[in-house]
C-alpha cells in the first residue's frame, strides 16, 4: 500500500472504539487511570495499553500528580488533535480541509466559570483572565485558592504580553463557595481533593497543569516555565468556550 492510499494516523488511532472512548472522556476533563476504568468500565491493562498508543502519536500526555506522585494525570491535546484532523479531512479530499475553530457565538445567557488552585497566584488567575479575554460576553469568570497568597510577578508580566491586566489580589476559596457556577474547573491536583460542594451542583472539570513557581523563573527578563502555562491555559480556554457554547445550545433547546 502507498503512502497516499494508508489511513491517516487520527483515523487508525480514533477508529478503535476503546481509544475513541478514552479521547471523548479525555477531552471533557483530565483523568487518572482508576477514574478512566471506572467510567469506561474496562481493565487497567488494557487502558494502559491505549493509553500507551494515544501517548505516542502525542495526542494524550502523561503528567505524575502534584498531589500523591503514584497518580498519574493524562491530558487529551486538543490542538494536537484538530490538526490531525484536519489532516485526516484533507487526505480525502481537499474540500474537506478544516479551517481553524472560530470563537463562537455570544450566547443569551452567560455561563458562570470558576478556576481553582491552591495559592490563586499564577494558574488560577491566568487561566480566569485569559477566558475573560477570549470570551468577550459569553462568560463570567472567577478565581480562588485553598491557600491564597500574592500573584506572583510573571505572571502579571507573561499575560501583560495577551494584552492583559492581571490583578494583583488573591481570592480565599471560602469567598466564593455559596456562589453558583456553571462550571468549577480545578488546575491543580491538591486543590482537586479539597474543593467543596458548590450550589446547583456545577459541572466539575479538571486540568491537571504544573504550578510554573515550581519551575524556577527567577529571572525578571525570561519566565519560560509562565510562558508555557500560559499558552496551554489559553489554548484550552479558547476549547472551553465552545464547550460552554454547546452546553447554552442543549439548554434551551430542552
Amino acid at each position: 500500500m502507498s503512502q497516499a492510499e494508508a489511513s491517516p494516523s487520527f483515523v487508525r488511532l480514533a477508529g478503535h472504539p476503546v481509544r475513541w472512548r478514552l479521547l471523548r472522556e479525555l477531552s471533557h476533563s483530565d483523568r487518572r487511570v482508576r477514574e478512566l476504568v471506572e467510567r469506561l468500565g474496562q481493565p487497567q491493562n488494557l487502558l494502559s495499553y491505549h493509553l500507551s498508543k494515544l501517548r505516542a502519536a502525542e495526542l494524550v500526555v502523561a503528567r505524575r500528580s502534584s498531589y500523591d506522585g503514584r497518580d498519574t494525570y493524562y491530558h487529551l491535546d486538543l490542538e494536537q488533535c484538530a490538526g490531525l484532523l484536519a489532516d485526516a479531512g484533507a487526505a480525502l479530499h481537499p474540500g474537506l480541509r478544516l479551517d481553524p475553530v472560530a470563537p463562537p457565538a455570544p450566547a443569551a445567557v452567560r455561563r458562570r466559570v470558576l478556576f481553582l488552585c491552591t495559592g490563586n497566584s499564577a494558574r488560577s488567575p491566568m487561566a480566569a483572565a485569559l477566558l475573560s479575554h477570549r470570551g468577550g460576553g459569553v462568560v463570567d469568570v472567577a478565581s480562588a485558592g485553598s491557600r491564597p497568597k500574592p500573584v506572583h510577578p510573571n505572571a502579571v508580566r507573561v499575560l501583560r504580553g495577551y494584552g492583559i491586566t492581571l490583578s494583583p489580589e488573591p481570592t480565599h476559596l471560602d469567598t466564593v463557595r455559596d456562589r453558583h457556577f456553571d462550571a468549577v474547573i480545578s488546575l491543580c491536583d491538591r486543590v482537586r481533593e479539597v474543593c467543596p460542594e458548590f450550589p446547583g451542583h456545577p459541572e466539575t472539570i479538571h486540568w491537571s497543569v504544573p504550578d510554573p513557581a515550581l519551575e524556577g523563573d527567577t529571572d525578571p527578563e525570561t519566565y519560560p516555565a509562565f510562558e508555557r502555562t500560559a499558552a496551554e491555559l489559553d489554548g484550552r480556554a479558547r476549547f472551553l468556550l465552545h464547550h460552554l457554547a454547546t452546553l447554552a445550545d442543549t439548554e434551551r433547546k430542552r
